[in-house]
């Protein structure tokens, strides 16, 4: 019998994009947060493509095929991502476009099978053509928010937060060893100095989630803002330095929840 931790959904907010081609894996490795040159066949890893300013632009996923790497995007970014890497282009020998490949996600004792979600075992897993769903999208927002995993565009709408703000540095999505990716400046900077001032991070509280983009209050001073969520859970980006007290959003009290995953120290 199926319980509410054996889960297959399909994601219908995700769509994939095929890079081939003789150049595919340096040219992708230039470009993106994430090592595409090590990325074995079949390996799933998670990364971004950012501005020069090193703003977070297009979330994904990579997985090495043999012919190449298939990303999964945002699908309303879609033809968004495969302009900007068509701009990228140049003179190098790769191919980008659409891949029909619907994308699922599984959580409990039906992720086995699916190749394991690179951001943290408790989310999952993931594939790339035909599986039997019993949930929905919904169903796997709520277990993301349970978990504590922020989607950048689906909490914030994509509102180009810096990666860091989004944890892609605790969630292997920036490898700080690689070398040049686009934005890689501001992005070790940030790392290096530790100036991030603000993450995502969830809350938990009693009833309805309060509306997208309430204040979190720490007594007077502002402590944040809510992206998005459901009942009793959402996701907010925070103020590391005011989390100390009693939050509150719109006079309910709430609380900031360090996940499992968190680095302890």
């Amino acid at each position: 019998m199926l319980t509410p931790m054996n889960r297959i959904a399909r994601l219908e907010s995700r769509a994939c994009v095929k890079v081939s081609g003789p150049e595919t894996r340096p040219w992708l490795h230039n470009l993106l947060t994430q090592d595409v040159e090590t990325l074995g066949e079949g390996e799933l890893r998670f990364g971004a493509l950012l501005s020069p300013p090193g703003r977070l632009l297009f979330d994904l996923f990579l997985l090495g095929e043999t012919d190449g790497v298939l990303l999964d995007v945002q699908a309303e970014g879609r033809e968004a991502l495969i302009s900007r890497l068509s701009m990228y282009r140049l003179r190098a020998q790769v191919a980008v476009e659409p891949d029909p490949r619907p994308v699922f996600v599984a959580w409990g004792d039906a992720a086995e099978g699916f190749t394991p979600d690179p951001r943290t075992p408790l989310l999952g897993g993931r594939v790339y053509g035909n599986a039997a769903a019993n949930a929905t999208e919904a169903d796997w927002r709520a277990h993301r928010l349970e978990v504590g995993v922020p989607d950048p565009y689906a909490d914030a709408g994509h509102d180009e937060s810096y990666p860091i703000e989004a944890n892609f540095d605790l969630l292997n999505g920036v490898d700080f060893a690689k070398g040049c990716f686009v934005g890689q400046e501001t992005t070790s900077r940030m790392k290096r100095r530790g100036t991030v001032k603000s993450r995502m991070l969830p809350i938990r509280f009693e009833g309805a989630a309060p509306a997208d983009g309430a204040e979190v209050l720490n007594g007077e001073l502002r402590a944040g803002v809510v992206l998005s969520g459901g009942d009793g859970r959402a996701m907010a980006l925070l103020r590391l330095d005011r989390l100390e007290g009693a939050l509150t959003v719109e006079g309910r009290r709430v609380e900031a929840i360090w996940p499992e995953w968190w680095p302890q120290t």
